[in-house]
This record gives structure tokens, C-alpha cells and sequence, in this order.
């Protein structure tokens, strides 16, 4: 479960932080508060009527009721909770003002846990029926929670410490963060987090103890030392410590747990109890759980990289821009929606396909380096078809991060049979890890070759031309687009935007100013009207003579002609705006020693 619902809690973030905020509700808090609770009782009745289904009170269908139950919970959040009730306006008050947003999602994510509380209250019964463990409703959600936790802690801790960091008073740390560097050392920070301090903070969620003294204990620490390696052995209770696993976390030798069910510990004989520690120290050996931190940070960087490029590029395109104007919906939620959608198909298919695919041929490994331990990989293969027994018969069921049961135990015989298996699985997935770097690396590459890209700056050359559309009367959304379009060197549009600007509000000096730089400077040089200029720009600098507007008229004095105005003018430029004088000064030199065309 713990793979599933890393997917889960990914999928429920992600659906959050990418949701903007109306700037009214959809519908009022009254309302909104209504279906939001109405949504909560559906769900509720869902669950009950799932988990009264016999095949859900067996432990094979109380997981499957629970996964499916979780999916249902991650819609009713997404459609019910974040679209419909808006549920990031209400929470947005939260942020201190913005300034501290990381609390937002973390209250977002709040939200989604309390869906999977109403499903962990529903499922009790059938839990202590399955486990023979009787709990409060409270503290039978508590137990999901503490178990779920370590899934989002790194996520809360990494996005609420750089917030609070960002609020510290120490001008050089600020520019630090906001530095190139600010963000890999953050990362850095983070990553010692995650390799020190994580483990004990997990095994303590999980109530996981130290294995007792006993002859068992003895022997599986006899096996580590003959393997040269090390680790604390803990009683993972789990499910009550009824489900057969086993799992190995920490980097560190000093703070590296192997985690051990009471189940499996009673089940399995010393041979495959050893083989499972063997698989278990496999993934140490093979820098399994470094690779595991590396693969989720590739796929940070990847989205971090390629988000603001995809916004841009939906912004460059004019098919895309044209849709948003025509339709006059707000560029701030389409964007929003149209770059959340690609971005979470990316986060399925990359931990679904790129990630499972990698941890699968990491358990594969560690399976194999079983044989390379211990000799041989019949115990371990016993101790499968044990755990496919005990566990309801599931060995032909497939399995996405971990490949089924029937296929390791295939992987393994034919290792077996022919040795040389596990060279070549070895070999597959060194190449598999080449070929992610060089993709992230040319991925990396290809983005900073980018030309830089103004997102914000096309959100509002959008909004502008939205603008303009709906409110085609008004002068100053008419002035903008006529700067737009000088921008773009598209001059005719702009000449036509300019004059309707200034139909409609012809004693605007910006406007007037602008009208005539255009007529003045244009590259298509049909479009220079040097006469009508310099009757624009004396009205222009008459109302409002600051330096731009003098510049103007001095350039439409030297166009028509006459020298000496243009000078003179230039000089007053320079007094009127100081901090340009330099540049008026060299206009002044411009009109003296070259002529107009």
C-alpha cells in the first residue's frame, strides 16, 4: 500500500497547489459549506456499502476496498472539495497574508485526510473483525494517519521550512535564497533532513521496537556481520504485525533499521528468514534507497524545469490566445488548468511507468542478490510461495512496484538454471539509470539554451487583448495594445490601436506621445506622417512635458526640418528627466550631425 498511496497523496497535492483561487466563490459559503458536507456523507455511504460487501471482510478484499476507496476519496476532493466548494479561497486566508502559502496546501492536504478519515472510520469494523484488534474511531484514524505520515512529511517539512526561512529578517540569507545557489543549497538542507533525521522519525510513527534478545536475533545479527553489513533490527508491527513483509530504511549505517513483521518472523524457517534479510541488505548494497531519493528529485526538477516553458509555449500560441479572448475567459484559471492538466498526466505516468519501472528491476536486484549471499535462491522462493499462500493465494497477481510474486520466483529458477541472469539484470538496470541521466541531462540542457521567458509578461499581453475585446471603448486598453503591438514590430496594428485610443480620448499626452513616435520612427516608412507627428506631440508636450514627451517632440522637429527647435527641445528633455540627461544630450548631437529619412 505504501506505493499506492505515495501516488495517492502526490496525485491530491499536486490537484491542490495547481487549483488558483477564485476571486469570488462559486457558490456562497453557506452553500458551499452545504454540498461540502453533503459530498462527505456520499462518501460515507460509499464506504459503508463497500466495506458490507463479504469479499471486502477478507484481508485480500479489506486492501482492495481500501484502494478503490482511496481513489474515490482523491474525486470526491478534487470535484467536490476544490472545484465546487472552492476550497482554496476559504483556506487562502491561512497564508498570513501570503506570506507563509506553504500552510495553504498543507491545509489542502488536511482537507483530503479527512476524506480518508471518513473511509478509516467506516472500515474499522471490518478491520478489527480481519486483525482481531479492537480500536476507538479516533484512535483507529490516528493509527492510518501516524502510518500515512511519512508519505507527506517530507513534502510538508521541505515546502513549510523554505517559507519560513524566506520570513527570517537577515537581508544576506534572502539573497542567498534568491540566489542561483539558494535552491540547491536548500535542497542540500533538505536532503540531510531526509537522510538523518528521517528513519528514527519514521520508525517512531510506526511504533516500530527493538527486536528482542532471543536466539532468532542472534542469528540474524550473526548474518548481517557474515554479510559486512549493519543495521538495528526492529519488530515492525504493521497491520498488527500480521501482514508478511519486511523493509530496510536509512542511508547511514548508524540510523539504518531493518524493519521485520511478527508474522514473517514466525513463519519462515532460518533459511528464509536469511534470505529475506539478504534481500533486504541487496537494496543497501545497490544504493537502492540513494536512487529512490534521486528518482523522485529528477522528477522535481523535471517539473520545475518544463512548467514555466509549457506556459509560455500555450501563451506563444496564437490559435491558443485567440480561443481565450473569443471565449473571454480569464487567462489566470485557463492557464492554471491547461498547464495543471499536462503536468499531472506527467506525475501519474512518471511514478506509474518511469518510477514503478525502475523500483520493480530494483526489487528484481535485490531479489537476485539473494543467490550471490546466500548461494542459492531456493529459500527465497520458498519464502514466496509461503507469503503467496498465507497471503490468500496471490501469486499470479501482478503488482507495479514490486512485479508479482509468480514473476520473482520465475526471475529466480531461471537464475538459477543460468547464472549469468543476474549479470545481465545488472546491466539492464545500470543502463536504465544512464540512459534517466542523460535524459534529465539533455532535458537540463535544452532548457537553458531557452531564449528567457516572460510568463507573466504574456499572461498580460493576454489579459490586455481580453480586455480590449470586451471593453473596446475604453482608451487605455486600446494604448496597451498599441504598445503590445509595438513591441512585436507588428506597427499597422498598432498605428490602427493607437488612433482608435485616441478617437477616443483625444487629450491623452500618452497617447498623442506615443501616436506620433510611431508616425515619426516606423520601419515600414509608409507609415511616417512626420507633419501630423509634430501637431501631436506639441499638443502632447504642451499638456504633459515630462522627458519622454519632450524627446518626442524634438525628434518630430528634426524630421520636419527644423534643427534648432529639435536642439533646444532636446536640451529641455534633459533638465525635465535628470537621471536621462546623458541620453537627451546625445539626442541634441543626433539632430545637429544627421539628417532624417
Amino acid at each position: 500500500m505504501l506505493y499506492n498511496n505515495l501516488l495517492l497523496f502526490l496525485v491530491a497535492i499536486f490537484l491542490f497547489a495547481m487549483d488558483t483561487p477564485a476571486e469570488t466563490p462559486m457558490l456562497s459559503p453557506w452553500y458551499g459549506l452545504g454540498l461540502f458536507l453533503l459530498s462527505l456523507y456520499g462518501y460515507e455511504r460509499l464506504c459503508q456499502y463497500i466495506y458490507s460487501r463479504p469479499w471486502a471482510q477478507r484481508s485480500t478484499g479489506y486492501f482492495s476496498a481500501e484502494k478503490r476507496l482511496s481513489v474515490l476519496a482523491l474525486i470526491f476532493f478534487g470535484v467536490g472539495a476544490i472545484y465546487l466548494c472552492d476550497a482554496k479561497y476559504y483556506l487562502s486566508a491561512l497564508s498570513f497574508g501570503d506570506r507563509v502559502p506553504a500552510l495553504v496546501n498543507i491545509a489542502g492536504l488536511v482537507l483530503f485526510i479527512f476524506y480518508l478519515g471518513v473511509m478509516w472510520r467506516v472500515a474499522r469494523p471490518s478491520y478489527e473483525k480481519i486483525f482481531d484488534r479492537h480500536y476507538s474511531p479516533a484512535g483507529f484514524v490516528a493509527l492510518n494517519i501516524r502510518a500515512n505520515l511519512p508519505i507527506v512529511l517530507p513534502w510538508v517539512i521541505l515546502s513549510l521550512g523554505y517559507d519560513l526561512l524566506a520570513l527570517l529578517p537577515y537581508q544576506g540569507l534572502q539573497q542567498l535564497l534568491d540566489s542561483s545557489w539558494g535552491d540547491l543549497i536548500f535542497f542540500v538542507l533538505f536532503l540531510l533532513f531526509v537522510v538523518l533525521f528521517f528513519p528514527p522519525l519514521v520508525r517512531r510513527l510506526w511504533g516500530c521496537r527493538p527486536l528482542p534478545e532471543s536466539e532468532l536475533k542472534r542469528e540474524l545479527v550473526d548474518f548481517c556481520e557474515k554479510q559486512n553489513f549493519r543495521a538495528k533490527l526492529y519488530v515492525w508491527p504493521l497491520y498488527e504485525g500480521k501482514v508478511l513483509t519486511a523493509g530496510v530504511m536509512g542511508i547511514v549505517p548508524g540510523i539504518r533499521y531493518v524493519l521485520l513483521t511478527p508474522a514473517i518472523m514466525q513463519s519462515m524457517s532460518k533459511d528464509e528468514l536469511e534470505s529475506v534479510m539478504a534481500h533486504e541488505i541487496g537494496h543497501v548494497k545497490r544504493h537502492h534507497l540513494m536512487l529512490y531519493i534521486v528518482l523522485i528529485s529528477g522528477f522535481s526538477l523535471l517539473t520545475t524545469l518544463l512548467a514555466e516553458p509549457f506556459i509560455w509555449l500555450l501563451l506563444s500560441n496564437e490559435v491558443f490566445v485567440n480561443f481565450i479572448i473569443a471565449e473571454g475567459i480569464n487567462v489566470e484559471t485557463v492557464v492554471s488548468v491547461m498547464s495543471a492538466v499536462p503536468l499531472l498526466i506527467f506525475l501519474v505516468i512518471y511514478f506509474r511507468f518511469i518510477f514503478g519501472y525502475f523500483i520493480r528491476n530494483f526489487e528484481r536486484q535485490a531479489d537476485l542478490h539473494v543467490i550471490g549471499a546466500v548461494g542459492h535462491g531456493r529459500a527465497l522462493i520458498s519464502a514466496f510461495e509461503k507469503i503467496s499462500w498465507l497471503s490468500g493465494g496471490i501469486r499470479e497477481e501482478k503488482n507495479w512496484h514490486h512485479f508479482g510474486i509468480g514473476e520473482r520466483i520465475d526471475c529466480l529458477k531461471e537464475a538459477e538454471r543460468d547464472p549469468a541472469t543476474i549479470t545481465r539484470h545488472d546491466k539492464k538496470v545500470r543502463n536504465s539509470l544512464l540512459a534517466y541521466g542523460l535524459v534529465l541531462a539533455l532535458v537540463v540542457g535544452l532548457v537553458l539554451q531557452l531564449p528567457d521567458m516572460e510568463v507573466q509578461g504574456s499572461k498580460q499581453e493576454v489579459l490586455i487583448l481580453q480586455m480590449a475585446q470586451k471593453e473596446p471603448e475604453k482608451a487605455f486598453w486600446q494604448f496597451w495594445v498599441g504598445n503590445l503591438m509595438m513591441n512585436k514590430k507588428m506597427e499597422a496594428q498598432a498605428l490602427a490601436a493607437y488612433e482608435k485610443a485616441f478617437s477616443l480620448e483625444p487629450t491623452n499626452p500618452e497617447v498623442m506621445n506615443n501616436l506620433a513616435w510611431l508616425l515619426l520612427t516606423a520601419e515600414d516608412k509608409s507609415l511616417r506622417k512626420p507633419f501630423e507627428a509634430l501637431t501631436l506631440a506639441q499638443a502632447a508636450a504642451a499638456l504633459a512635458p515630462y522627458g519622454f514627451i519632450l524627446d518626442t517632440l524634438a525628434h518630430a522637429y528634426w524630421a520636419n526640418g527644423m534643427i534648432d527647435e529639435a536642439v533646444d527641445t532636446a536640451h529641455k528633455a534633459a533638465l525635465a528627466d535628470p537621471e536621462r540627461s546623458r541620453f537627451y544630450q546625445s539626442r541634441a548631437l543626433q539632430f545637429e550631425q544627421e539628417e532624417y529619412e
